[in-house]
């Protein structure tokens, strides 16, 4: 029987989804459509039909321990592994392999991202199990490739080998491409989206940590009688933030050798922004977005509208904007210029201290 773990990263702040995703409650910890269950909580939910309850560990930063015990009820809270500052990906997954290798000397592990949305659960857990079977029987890393349904520039591109499978050696990883090379990428079809959801088990995760990362690897071996014990927080919170800030596909990914890609297609979306929610949700027959308030619209269209429940917005004459209310701030924004929202969030933090993020 397969041994298997999941690592859920969910320390990130959102700040693309200013003013629905701050600081003290970020975008994994929100429900987004009226689901009653939040990003987080839906991740969770999909990995507990692979993995048990109790294999499956949250990886987050310390301010948010008692919402994640909160949201996720179905975990004690030395599942929650706590961060005391922000080091990327690298150093988050570093920390559970560790923790995990405390537990046990074999196991199959998943690694993901707690705020994505996957439309087609059924194909994404036949998916992850293909994944599971292929690293529980090589010693290869694993990442999900997404088939692309249009030319994106928002996310990191992989290239595939030659093949008849769906299993795939991974010839290039690529960062986000202008438009133009986009096109391209979208037009070859060698090029599948990259999910960041990666499964590989604990014996080649942690060489690869050795061979790629020994700055990383190095600094969490130091603590290795300590963890799952009562010392394991003071270790991590005084070692911790000396770590490097990069993120494992930097780290690991782009140079290892032996890297695989299951190209994929489960209705999967990175919601890192209002475009990519925008993108997913339904719309009316003005290409209007309306999330959980009511709004009655004039010559408007292309918008997405998220305030509070129960609020009605009446719209006229907009075109392509994001209109969003959370607590005491109100955004209007074109859905073009969305990637000045990180902008906006510093200029308001220096403004009035902190205070509206």
């Amino acid at each position: 029987m397969q041994q298997n773990y999941c690592i859920i990263m969910a320390g990130g702040v959102g700040s693309r989804f200013w003013p629905f995703s701050k600081n003290e409650r970020p975008k994994q910890f929100l429900d987004f459509f009226g689901t009653g269950r939040s990003l987080l909580q839906l991740t969770f939910d999909r990995f507990r039909h692979l993995v048990p309850a109790e294999n499956i560990l949250i990886v987050s930063n310390v301010i948010y321990k008692d919402l994640i015990l909160e949201q996720l009820p179905e975990i004690n809270a030395d599942q929650v592994l706590l961060e005391p500052n922000r080091r990327n990906t690298a150093p988050c997954i570093a920390y559970a392999v560790n923790r995990i290798k405390s537990m046990t000397d074999k196991a199959n592990i998943i690694v993901a991202p707690s705020d994505h949305l996957i439309l087609k659960e059924t194909d994404f857990l036949e998916t992850i199990q293909v994944g599971l079977d292929f690293v529980e029987k090589n010693n290869s890393l694993l990442t999900l490739g997404i088939k692309p349904s249009r030319p994106e520039t928002g996310y990191g591109y992989i290239q595939i080998d030659e093949g008849e499978t769906n299993l795939r050696k991974v010839k290039t990883f690529t960062e986000k491409p202008n438009a133009e090379l986009a096109q391209v990428f979208f037009e070859t079809g060698e090029f599948y989206w990259n999910s960041g959801i990666f499964l590989w088990n604990l014996q080649t995760i942690d060489a690869a940590f050795n061979d790629l990362l020994p700055e990383v690897a190095t600094k969490f071996k130091v603590g290795k009688d300590l963890y799952n014990t009562e010392k394991e927080q003071a270790f991590i919170d005084e070692m911790y933030p000396s770590c490097p800030n990069i993120s494992i596909d930097y780290g690991i990914m782009e140079k290892a050798t032996d890297v695989y890609v299951l190209c994929s297609d489960f209705g999967w979306t990175d919601l890192g922004t209002w475009g990519s929610l925008y993108e997913m949700s339904p719309k009316d027959e003005q290409e209007n977005v309306t999330l959980k308030c009511k709004t009655v619209y004039y010559e408007s269209n292309n918008n997405i509208v998220a305030l509070p429940p129960e609020k009605l917005a009446v719209i006229q004459d907009l075109e392509g904007y994001i209109i969003a209310e959370s607590d005491n701030v109100l955004l209007i924004c074109k859905l073009e210029n969305e990637q000045r929202i990180r902008q906006f969030v510093n200029d308001i933090n220096i403004k009035f201290d902190g205070k509206y993020s």
